[in-house]
Formats: C-alpha cells, sequence, structure tokens
C-alpha cells in the first residue's frame, strides 16, 4: 500500500546524509561509476513498495550505498559488478510487473509469490522481515470474545495476508472458518470507517500503519488477536525470477540486492546510527515519525544479518509454513493448484515454481565476490 508523503525536511535530510558513511561504504557519494564501463556491466531491475523492511532499498538508494538508477553504480553495485535498477510502486503493481516479466525481482510475501509462480518460476533470496504484531484484528469494545465475532461481518482484504491471519488465529482458537463471515474491503477504507465510528465496522483485519492509527484514534477499540500468534509465517522478502539468477551477472544481483539490505540494518543496528536510520525508513514508509517507527519495527521484525536469514531459509520449520500457506492459497483459490517448491540450491530441484535457496546469502556473509 503506497501513502501521500510530505517533502522531506532538511534536518532529515541532512540526517540522512550522514548514513552514507555505512559500514564500509566510505563516503562514497551514489554516482556514475568511474572505474568501469557501465554499459558493459550487465543490469537488473528490483520492483519495490513501501513497506518498512522493504523501503530498506529506498534507504540504501538515498544514502549511497547503491544507486537506484539505470546505468549509475553505487559502491556495493561496484563491488559486485552489477546495476540495480529500482522500481517504486504500490504493491500490486509491482506484483503485476515481476509477473508480467517487466523486472528481474520483487518484494513480495511468501504467500504472493505462489500465484504469479505457476508462469514465472522464482527463487526467494532474501527474507526481509516478518509480521510480528503488525496485522491483527481490531474489534470494539461490546466484542468481549472470538464467540461474539459469529453474526458480525469481519472487514478486511480478501485473499491477503490479513484473511490468512485472520483464518490461521481461529484455527488456533479451535473455530471452525465457516462460522464467522470475512467481508472484502479495501484496508485504509475499513480502518477509517472504525475510526469514524461508522456501526458496520465493528472488527476489521489490517495491518501497519493501519492498526497504529486506529488504535491511536480509539480508546474502545482493541486487539482480539494478532500475528504474533503465527511467528515467521507471513514472511516478507526479495524474490528473483529464475530465468534473471540464470543471466550473466544474476547471481551477482541477488548478492548485491542482499548486501545492500544488510549494510542498512547495520546502521539500524548501530546504536549512533538507529535513530536517524529509522527516520529515513519512516520517510519512505507511510511518512512516519521516529517513535511511530520504533513501534513498527518492532511489529515488523527484520531479518537484519545473514544468519537471521539462513534460519529462515534453512530452518526446518519452513516447509512446514509453507505447507499452511499453499494449503490457504487453494482452498481460497488464490491459486488454482498447489505449485512445486524446493528448499536449497539449484541442484535440489531446478524446475520448481518457487525455490527457497540460502545460496546467496552464504555467498554475502563470506564476502565472495564470485
Amino acid at each position: 500500500m503506497k501513502y501521500i508523503k510530505e517533502k522531506t525536511t532538511w534536518s532529515v535530510l541532512l540526517g540522512c546524509v550522514a548514513l552514507i558513511t555505512i559500514n564500509g561504504c566510505g563516503n562514497q557519494q551514489s554516482t556514475p561509476s568511474e572505474d568501469a564501463d557501465v554499459k558493459t556491466i550487465p543490469s537488473f531491475s528490483l520492483a519495490w513498495s513501501e513497506y518498512p523492511s522493504w523501503s530498506v532499498f529506498g534507504v540504501a538508494d538515498m544514502t549511497g550505498v547503491i544507486n537506484g538508477k539505470k546505468g549509475e553504480l553505487g559502491p556495493v553495485e561496484e563491488k559486485w559488478g552489477v546495476d540495480i535498477e529500482l522500481k517504486e510502486a504500490e504493491y500490486d503493481p509491482c506484483l503485476a510487473m515481476y509477473g508480467a516479466g517487466q523486472c528481474d525481482a520483487v518484494c513480495i510475501t511468501n504467500m504472493d509469490i505462489l500465484s504469479p509462480a505457476t508462469g514465472r518460476p522464482g527463487v526467494m533470496i532474501l527474507p526481509t522481515s516478518t509480521s510480528d504484531g503488525a496485522d491483527a484484528c481490531l474489534v470494539t469494545a461490546d466484542i468481549k470474545s472470538i464467540q461474539d465475532l459469529k453474526g458480525k461481518k469481519v472487514y478486511g482484504l480478501e485473499k491477503s495476508v490479513s484473511e490468512y491471519c485472520f483464518v490461521r488465529n481461529l484455527e488456533l482458537l479451535n473455530q471452525k472458518e465457516e462460522d464467522f463471515e470475512f467481508a472484502n474491503m479495501d484496508p485504509g477504507a475499513a480502518a477509517l470507517a472504525m475510526q469514524q465510528k461508522q456501526a458496520a465496522q465493528q472488527a476489521i483485519v489490517v495491518w501497519n500503519p493501519f492498526v497504529m492509527e486506529t488504535l491511536g484514534k480509539r480508546e474502545d477499540v482493541r486487539v482480539l488477536f494478532d500475528s504474533t500468534k503465527i511467528p515467521n509465517e507471513i514472511i516478507d522478502s526479495v524474490v528473483v525470477a529464475k530465468a534473471s539468477l540464470e543471466k550473466k551477472g544474476g547471481e551477482a544481483f541477488a548478492c548485491a540486492v542482499i548486501e545492500a539490505y544488510y549494510e542498512v540494518n547495520k546502521a539500524l543496528a548501530d546504536t549512533a546510527k538507529r535513530d536517524e536510520t529509522l527516520i529515513a525508513i519512516g520517510e519512505k514508509f507511510s511518512n512516519l515519525g521516529l517513535e511511530q517507527m520504533e513501534t513498527v519495527v518492532e511489529q515488523t521484525k527484520f531479518y537484519g544479518t545473514p544468519d537471521k536469514g539462513l534460519a529462515v531459509l534453512t530452518g526446518a520449520n519452513l516447509p512446514k509454513i509453507m505447507e499452511k500457506v499453499v494449503s490457504f492459497c487453494t482452498a481460497h483459490d488464490i491459486v488454482e493448484k498447489a505449485p512445486s517448491i524446493s528448499y536449497g540450491d539449484s541442484s535440489k530441484d531446478a524446475n520448481a515454481a518457487v525455490r527457497f535457496d540460502p545460496t546467496f546469502i552464504e555467498k554475502v556473509k563470506q564476502g565472495a565476490v564470485k
């Protein structure tokens, strides 16, 4: 979901410029490479939309870690010998671009990658974050328990992580989905209706910043349940098309994207740089301030180091999680049939529609350029 932004203040800009010195990138500006003929360097594109861990790529561009303009290189791109073009758009257009082959990689959830994978096989190279309270069912004061939701419409975006969060929490509460009514409604509209105390919207399932905004405007609204009950099941990520990885420079592109992500996360982990980094991400994500962003990153936990990313991609829980996700998507007609999924490098199942591959994070961790 894309939000209207205000102009950046000079104080934020000055603070963000300091980020150019992030961990080993030196004080290089994001300018065309002087050491290489950019025309001979493979170029790849990444489509991203406003979401906390995906806005990191916008910050990486703004601070000179990479240069998101085609034909111009930042230090991470120079290191890996690739040109990264950033394409910012709202979430659905990003998915459409990826499905149509108009970008090489896309910021996408583990649930939403299933549908385009049937026509364009993809490889998750980087888990970026997980919802840990960022998706929530909000209810008015007269709804005391899950039983009180029966007979009432629960508003949220159908066939999305919102409905997935709702259904999974029902399962954990030993409830039957057919006993409840999930009514399709844009999350922004649902949140606004509840904030305005419209009678119909007594229960909604939305994500941040709508959760934070609604709770902030109505003291009589509370969280009935949220995504903390389904840890690591909603995974935000970067997926690269299998065909793009197989092009000249494709693997280096994947590594450069990963390194750019971790460079900004190093600044987040640095107490001296954390505040200015959060402010920079907040400017990209719904124009939120520092205090709000502290809440955002608490509820959207970043996989901010190679070890955290590898724990997701190599963990024993991932196949179990994806089994639940695929089951939900087939039951709710998001995909006609379950796509083939594999875990590990391309030797495991080269023809899988979706592959979760830790190889590229491992290369970045080792500092290997080739």
